[in-house]
């Protein structure tokens, strides 16, 4: 029973104790009050009798007819008149019945009083003894009356008294309620602050608790701190802070393999003659050259959603941009603003050099490399402030009209023509933890399935992903209706989709219609997509834990100065991106940032996943810094 409804039942159990106490006591001082207005009835009117009698010697008859003027009043229940030596003179009596007052009523609440007993005399001789009794039917009569009375003010006292303690009791339930809903919070790895109640006892308790959890925010903030220079260390060049060169050659080809990639745009950039500008100006002056070339690309990649800047060497940077579209004009872009920015250090000389090049999901790296570095070298053999371009096939038989794609993907949706694809998710000892699941399509009967990269960009400029997320969530719960062996299913929501007010409202119903299967399901949005809509997934977090699902975020610490955010979601997991797993045997820098990671994150009850396994080496290296499981090319299938 809850605390409010105790408190409640209390603030009735003592209403109605306080009412029949009150209402038992006054009625005893009732029946005390009347038996006593009986008693001494009985006796005044018994001696007045006999007064008037003894004022002269009457004969039996006036006596007689003096008790029957008296009796016949009809307040006697008995009057009786005896001689000296005992013998009844007149006896007037009725049955002693109450009429009008329950039986039992009687039983309870009896009025006993004594009767009233004077002498007739003549002087010193005595002609007679009067009793006298009153009848009680009149005193029961007040008595029920007065009882009747009484408890009807009691029971209004008890009615407004009830009223008032409701009002209490809800001023009382909305701090009880924030308190209790701050401790659920905290069960559900939210950590939030609450404003202290005016309730003494409950300020206590908030104030202890929003203590704790300011402490555990200061813990976990610190920590970040911390793990964010370990990671900008092990990954980012000391000079300028953008990318290094292993890094940003993990993240290209998870870029290239990735179920959800959707191409990738890649630009070269060289800082034209580097040791010659070293010779002539000092080492100072060409770091800071180094440092403008870097601030000049990351302002510009900041408006790219997951791009990545990197310096791979001394004179050369690289851009990595997600889809095939828009190198060309970034880069044309970007070459006047490092001109510029190089003219006092090089004047008419060139500055810059740039090559680019465009290549679907599936091209292998070495491959795309070679390419736009002979584009590269194209451009400075040029000798000027030059761009070229690698060549590249998109070769793919697609759409290129937004409305075709359109129309594909809705007839795509209505002849469901919608599939999960499964990889394995598994910890270190091969025992399943769910099982991924992206999206495929087929746009016609013959056609292929395509992978999410192909068609998602283009349903989000659509505005159609909220569709496709909700086939998927409906797929996945089918499989895990069929399937109860299945430990779990993940699936993937569109960033965009988190905004729709109508998306999760469907969702909802939809995990409502399948409550037993939901709670093996697992969703997930990625880190970019989860803080770029920071606000509409905390509340998304907040729907679906009440549904019983699991969520979490996946290609997690590409953002991660901005995870301070993340400690109040209440995320049941992460999946880290492969890019700082590939090579973690190798990578003492990267290991020591995963390892204070999964420290942290397990200390508020989060699992921590690898994505994009491609080697046993990595698997044990994982397994060595505190991994819960992994995904990718080399976790074998429990099944």
């Amino acid at each position: 029973m809850s605390m409010y409804r105790q408190l409640w039942l209390a603030v009735i159990v003592s209403m109605l104790v306080a009412l029949a106490g009150s209402l038992l006591a006054s009625s005893l001082t009732a029946r005390s009050y009347l038996s006593e207005q009986l008693a001494m009835k009985n006796t005044d009117n018994a001696a007045a009798l006999a007064l008037s009698l003894s004022l002269r010697e009457p004969d039996a008859v006036e006596v007689e007819l003096a008790v029957s003027a008296l009796f016949d009043s009809g307040h006697y229940e008995l009057i009786r008149v005896t001689d000296p030596r005992g013998q009844v003179i007149v006896e007037r009596k009725i049955d002693p019945g109450v009429k009008g007052v329950p039986a039992w009523f009687v039983r309870l609440l009896p009025l006993v009083s004594p009767p009233g007993e004077a002498q007739i005399t003549s002087g010193w001789k005595q002609l007679g003894t009067v009793h006298l009794e009153s009848h009680s039917r009149f005193a029961y009569e007040s008595l029920w009356k007065n009882v009747w009375e009484l408890a009807g003010a009691l029971f209004v006292a008890t009615l407004i008294g009830g009223y008032l303690g409701t009002l209490i009791l809800r001023r009382l339930r909305a701090p009880l309620q924030t308190v209790i809903g701050q401790a659920r919070a905290i069960t559900e790895r939210r950590f939030v602050t609450i404003e202290e109640p005016d309730v003494p006892e409950l300020k206590q308790l908030a104030t202890a608790m929003n203590a704790t959890v300011g402490r555990l925010k200061g813990m976990f903030e610190e920590e970040t701190v911390r793990l964010d220079a370990v990671r900008r260390e092990a990954n980012c060049d000391s000079l300028t802070g953008l990318a290094n060169r292993g890094h940003f050659l993990a993240r290209l080809h998870e870029a290239l393999e990735a179920e959800d990639s959707r191409g990738i745009g890649l630009i070269l950039v060289r800082l034209a003659d580097l040791a010659g500008i070293n010779r002539r100006l000092g080492r100072d002056a060409t770091d800071d050259l180094l440092r403008r070339f870097a601030g000049v690309l990351q302002a510009e990649m900041e408006q790219q959603a997951d791009s990545l800047v990197a310096r791979l060497n001394g004179a050369d940077f690289a851009l990595l941009l997600m889809g095939q579209s828009g190198a060309r004009p970034l880069a044309e872009r970007l070459l006047p603003h490092l001109v510029q920015e190089a003219a006092p250090f090089v004047g008419d000389s060139p500055a810059a050099h740039v090559g680019v090049g465009v290549f679907p999901r599936g091209v292998e790296l070495s491959a795309v490399l070679s390419q736009v570095d002979a584009a590269l070298a194209t451009a400075e053999a040029d000798g000027g402030n030059a761009i070229r371009e690698a060549g590249h096939v998109i070769g793919e038989d697609a759409p290129k009209s937004a409305d075709e794609w359109s129309r594909l993907i809705r007839h795509a949706l209505e002849q469901r023509w919608v599939r999960l694809i499964s990889f394995p998710v598994a910890d270190f000892s091969q025992r399943l933890i769910h099982r991924e699941c992206p999206l495929r399509l087929m746009l016609d009967e013959q056609g292929e399935w395509l992978p999410a990269g192909r068609f998602l960009p283009i349903a989000e400029r659509l505005k159609l992903t909220s569709r496709l997320d909700l086939s998927a969530v409906a797929l996945g719960l089918i499989d895990l209706a069929a399937n109860p062996a299945l430990t779990g299913l993940a699936v993937n929501l569109s960033a965009s989709s988190l905004q729709d007010r109508d998306f999760r409202k469907e969702l909802r119903n939809l995990l409502r219609q399948q409550a037993q299967a939901t709670r093996r399901l697992w969703l997930e949005v990625a880190e970019s997509g989860a803080l770029k809509h920071f606000d509409a997934f905390r509340d998304l977090c907040r729907e679906l834990k009440s549904s019983g699902c699991k969520v979490g975020i996946e290609h997690f610490g590409r953002q991660f100065s901005q995870v301070g955010q993340l400690h109040g979601l209440g995320l049941d997991y992460i999946k880290v991106d492969a890019g700082f797993v590939r090579g973690l045997e190798n990578n003492p820098g990267n290991q020591a940032f995963l390892r204070g990671l999964c420290s942290i994150v397990h200390g508020i009850g989060i699992q921590v996943i690898a994505e994009g396994v491609v080697s046993e080496a990595e698997m044990q290296a994982l397994a060595g810094v505190g991994f819960d499981g992994a995904t990718g090319p080399a976790v074998k299938d429990p099944a």
